[in-house]
């Protein structure tokens, strides 16, 4: 344990886990951060594996891989991202900065007593997981991408880039930049609004090719317009809807949506890393159905140079972008082999 680090503080008693009954050994705990405050979720014993979900969930997203790599000799930790669920949610905007997030993820690991960690991130998760690994080698030392392939910095603005896609259609991210707009879409009815976004990602409910893409907006639409309107993914019980529904009624959005908002602050913070590799143990994990991988096709295609570590690269037929919710016993497979092949 470094010197400076506090001891493991005890589990928050005063946190009642929503909905799901209580694993005997899974342990809510709230660790200081930069942000505040981190609200995590722990199960097992072992080397540290650090989860970190993506938009628009929290720690549940990892509820079938934190018993999976506890059986397996692991101490898995899922976090509450910064802006989610129990961690603290910054008011101003640039809090919500890679960086701020990376601070976040070695505070964490500090907190729990521990010098390193393997840090595995899905959706924005798996951003702010390459970035962690990039700028914090020291810290991380292997990582794990699952959905979104890793990018190096650099390349055009973000903003810009997004301003280019879909023509007369405005791209999601490019909506979500504006606050308050796409709050007002979605905090009339977030529960609605979750179980339609859920779907329109999922391989078994999003839209049969040829119908309006989701991931963008006529103009004067909505996102919401596009979602599908029949059942819930198989992935997504009712109480599991109630979880992720509840956390953002009491939170709202705007922590969430602010990650999306600093992308062009980002993308100068990191100009120093321009077109870096992450040269730690790596994996892929993605679903063949996700918009993602076609988007970033040259991404995954650089792989032998920008991932020269990278130890497997699986992509899961007839899967969708939620990955370890859609497929979690393979994903869990794939994880936990992964993990073993690892130096100790």
């Amino acid at each position: 344990m470094p010197p400076s680090a506090p001891a493991p503080p005890p589990p928050s008693a005063h946190l009642k886990e929503p909905v799901v009954s209580h694993h005997p050994t899974r342990i809510h705990r709230l660790v200081p951060s930069p942000a505040g405050r981190i609200h995590l979720v722990e199960q097992g014993r072992g080397p540290l594996v650090l989860l970190v979900h993506g938009f628009p969930e929290s720690w549940y997203a990892w509820r079938h891989q934190l018993p999976a790599l506890a059986d397996a000799g692991y101490r898995a930790v899922a976090v509450d991202v910064r802006g989610y669920g129990r961690s603290s949610r910054p008011a101003a905007v640039e809090a919500y900065r890679m960086l701020e997030l990376v601070a976040d993820n070695v505070a964490v690991v500090e907190a729990l007593g521990e010098e390193s960690a393997v840090v595995v991130g899905h959706d924005w998760g798996a951003s702010i997981a390459g970035i962690s690994a990039l700028t914090r080698p020291d810290v991380f030392r292997a990582v794990g991408l699952l959905g979104v392939p890793y990018t190096p910095p650099g390349g055009p603005r973000p903003s810009e880039v997004f301003a280019r896609m879909g023509g007369e259609e405005e791209f999601y991210v490019s909506r979500f930049q504006q606050p308050g707009r796409a709050e007002g879409e979605i905090e009339p009815d977030v529960r609605g609004w979750l179980a339609g976004f859920y779907a329109a990602l999922s391989a078994d409910t999003m839209p049969a090719p040829g119908a309006p893409d989701p991931h963008f907006v006529s103009p004067g639409g909505t996102l919401r317009e596009r979602f599908p309107t029949g059942p819930r993914p198989g992935w997504l019980a009712e109480e599991d809807l109630d979880v992720y529904a509840g956390e953002f009624e009491r939170t709202g959005m705007t922590g969430a949506l602010n990650r999306y908002r600093t992308m062009d602050r980002d993308w100068a913070d990191l100009a120093g890393h321009n077109g870096a590799p992450l040269t730690q143990p790596s994996l892929f994990i993605g679903g063949a159905q996700d918009a993602s991988l076609a988007w970033l096709a040259d991404a995954v295609k650089a792989y032998p140079e920008t991932l020269p570590g990278l130890l497997g690269s699986h992509v899961i037929d007839g899967c969708g972008h939620f990955v370890q919710q859609e497929r979690p016993d393979e994903t869990n497979r794939i994880l936990v082999d992964w993990l073993a092949s690892l130096p100790a």
